[in-house]
């Protein structure tokens, strides 16, 4: 999308209803999704106050206005909870900047949507796994995430991305990349080919038990990495999950296997030497203890023990992903350099394998959480 004009920033402001007199309006972060932006206002004797403006991507995200309603009542849902349980909904949640006409974003003439929220104090975003402790910190705040919501009506609430994590139909669309074969790569790849089709299983697994019943549909946040949490500065303890754009309908499995795949590796996500990546049993074994800690008993025993199967699932589904957008010439995830969706393809295919070899070991780490 093209970079909005200042005019059209400007604009935008002006339709929100922001404390003060507006000081500055500097580009923000380092995302590659919506435009965002720092505004620091000033108000008499008063400290500043920051705020975070954002142009949303709506090329990605087609229904902005049903994303904001998922957001906007979440957030709700949210403080409530947070005030029920002695918290501070200030720090521990997001807190929607309305318009001057009451609504959750601002439209304005040129189709673009517009967004804000009130900035969390003496906080700090970690991009990487510094520690174990982080890791399990983060941990328990996702699950905490699921605990506060686990009451919250699910099935009312939007599909921002339709099928983002229905693993068979992302298989089906794997095969129809191979298929295409539009940049003639597929030969070259065969190998990881084969690694993908030949797992099939786990494609199937979740919508089998979904089919099935024996797994609930929860509120899920389906971008459980570290950097969506903030810290505090002073105590480095978890306050509050941001980036809720992808909040909606699916499974505590897939929250829970999306941060295994994310942050129990011991390799980057794009390791060229594979000797380097594999699971760590420790991280793994630490984060399933605070995530099933964070949820209070909330999980049932049938999510439990689907929990492994989680991990496996989102990183072959993420492996899955990058091959098959290296088949179609990297049109889908930001790329440095020829070949770098395949060398991510090839650490997460690498993960799976090794999280294979320690299944067994896996299982009997959940079992012991078994109510």
């Amino acid at each position: 999308m093209k970079t909005p004009s200042n005019e059209q920033k400007m604009n935008a402001i002006g339709h929100f209803s922001f404390r003060g007199r507006l000081i500055s309006s500097d580009p923000y972060g380092n995302g590659h999704i919506n435009e965002t932006y720092l505004l620091i206002f000033g108000s008499g004797d008063s400290h500043p106050e920051r705020a975070i403006l954002q142009r949303m991507n709506t090329e990605i995200f087609k229904h902005p206005a049903e994303l904001m309603e998922n957001i906007g009542n979440v957030t709700a849902f949210l403080r409530k909870k947070i005030i029920a349980d002695g918290g501070d909904p200030e720090r521990e949640t997001l807190n929607v900047v309305r318009t001057v006409d009451g609504l959750p974003y601002y439209a304005d003439e040129d189709g673009n949507y517009w967004r804000a929220y009130r900035c969390i104090e003496d906080t700090v975003e970690f991009n990487a796994i510094k520690n174990p402790h982080s890791f399990y910190d983060s941990g328990v705040a996702f699950g905490h995430f699921q605990y506060l919501l686990s009451d919250y009506p699910a099935k009312t609430l939007h599909e921002t991305i339709k099928g983002f994590h229905d693993t068979l139909r992302r298989y089906a669309d794997f095969e129809a990349s191979i298929r295409r074969d539009a940049f003639g790569k597929a030969q070259g790849v065969q190998k990881e080919i084969e690694a993908i089709l030949s797992r099939r299983y786990l494609a199937e697994c979740f919508a089998e038990h979904l089919s099935k019943g024996d797994v609930p549909v929860r509120v899920t946040h389906n971008d459980t990495k570290l950097n969506n949490i903030l810290f505090d500065k002073k105590t480095s303890k978890p306050i509050c999950i941001i980036d809720l754009d992808t909040v909606m309908p699916g499974l505590a499995m897939n929250d829970y296997g999306d941060s295994i795949r994310f942050g129990a590796s011991t390799g980057a996500e794009d390791e060229r030497d594979l000797n380097l990546v594999e699971m760590s049993f420790p991280l793994f074994s630490g984060y399933t203890e605070a995530f099933i800690k964070g949820c209070a008993g909330k999980l049932t025993e049938n999510e439990i023990l689907l929990l492994p199967r989680g991990a496996q699932i989102m990183t072959y589904e993420c492996g899955m992903r990058f091959l098959a957008d290296y088949l179609d010439g990297d049109v889908y995830f930001k790329t440095n350099y020829p070949g770098h969706n395949l060398d991510r393809a090839r650490t997460q295919i690498k993960l799976v394998e090794d999280m294979e070899a320690k299944y067994d070991k896996m299982m009997s780490e959940v079992a012991k959480y078994l109510k």
